[in-house]
C-alpha cells in the first residue's frame, strides 16, 4: 500500500556519457544535482544513473546517491526503476529506492522501502516524488 508522500526534490542532469553496450542495447550514464526536503528535512542530493533500454522501447535503471542536510549530515541509497521515453530527450520513471543512514533526522529512512516518479524533461530537469511503501 501506498503511504504519504515523504519528499520531493527538483534538479539538473549535469552529464551524460556512454558507456560500453550491454546485451546489444546502448548503457548510458547520467549524474544529476537535486534539492528539495524528505521527511521534512532539507536536503540537496547528488548521484548517479546508467540505463539500457530493453525490449520494447522500455528503460531499465540503477542508480546510487548521497543527500546532505544543511547541518552536513547524510543518507546514502541506492535505487532500482523502469522508465521509457516521452518525447525526444524526456522520459518518466517509477522505481524503489533503499536509504541508508546514521542521521538521527532521517533514522526513518532506514526502515522502509520508499517508491518514487522522477520525471525528466528534454533540458535536463529532474523532479522527483517519493512515497514510503507499507
Amino acid at each position: 500500500m501506498l503511504g504519504e508522500m515523504i519528499g520531493e526534490w527538483q534538479g539538473k542532469i549535469t552529464v551524460n556519457r556512454v558507456l560500453p553496450p550491454e546485451g546489444g542495447s546502448p548503457k548510458i550514464e547520467s549524474s544529476f544535482q537535486q534539492s528539495g526536503k524528505i521527511l521534512g528535512v532539507e536536503v540537496t542530493d547528488m548521484g548517479t544513473y546508467w540505463s539500457v533500454i530493453r525490449a520494447g522501447g522500455m528503460l531499465y535503471g540503477e542508480a546510487h546517491g548521497v543527500m546532505m542536510t544543511k547541518d552536513n549530515e547524510m543518507a546514502t541509497y541506492t535505487a532500482q526503476g523502469v522508465g521509457r521515453f516521452t518525447k525526444q530527450g524526456a522520459s518518466t520513471w517509477r522505481g524503489s529506492l533503499f536509504f541508508q543512514t546514521s542521521s538521527q533526522k532521517l533514522a526513518h529512512l532506514n526502515s522502509i522501502v520508499t517508491v518514487f516518479e522522477y520525471e525528466i524533461d528534454e533540458n535536463g530537469n529532474t523532479h522527483a516524488k517519493l512515497w514510503e511503501w507499507k
